[in-house]
């Protein structure tokens, strides 16, 4: 373990427990870690502002982890807390040419170094996007996400019933 502080970004729509994986690692392996919640005005959240909550308390009992919301460039944001490198996860996939494509952009404006994290075997495939539909399908989808998050979803259901 080195003594570091990285970023790990994301939109955490919901939080996963394959997000949390990744930010324990990159933890384990820097020392300290910022979560930074994106804002994307162009998107349209299932859980809105109540995100950034839902990630503080799921990562409330993690040492060497603290979160913040990103408002702006991801660069602007990582300059401005003297953080010099971003910690991604890669799933199966596409992830690896979009992560790339950031990688390259990001050190391009600033220097802002990536390093990208393969997903454990159990979060392979696990997508937020997939998962937001299974949840509101009504499936099964406790396996995959922190207890706040279920907690969080059922009062999003009962306050739409």
């Amino acid at each position: 373990m080195t003594d570091a502080r990285v970023l790990c970004p994301g939109s955490f729509d919901p939080i996963t427990l394959g997000h949390m994986d990744i930010i324990v690692r990159a933890r384990d392996l820097f020392g300290s870690v910022l979560v930074g919640v994106g804002r994307n005005n162009q998107k349209k959240y299932l859980f809105g502002e109540q995100r950034i909550e839902l990630v503080r308390e799921a990562l409330a009992d993690i040492d060497g982890v603290e979160v913040e919301e990103i408002d702006g460039l991801l660069v602007d944001f990582a300059a401005a807390r003297g953080i010099t490198t971003v910690v991604k996860g890669l799933r199966f996939g596409a992830d690896f040419d979009f992560e790339l494509q950031m990688a390259h952009m990001n050190r391009g404006l600033t220097g802002l170094e990536t390093v990208l994290l393969p997903a454990s075997a159990d979060y392979l495939t696990l997508s937020s996007t997939i998962l937001r539909q299974v949840m509101q399908l009504g499936g099964d989808f406790s396996r995959y996400v922190p207890a706040n998050v279920e907690r969080a979803f059922e009062r999003l259901r009962e306050r739409s019933a």
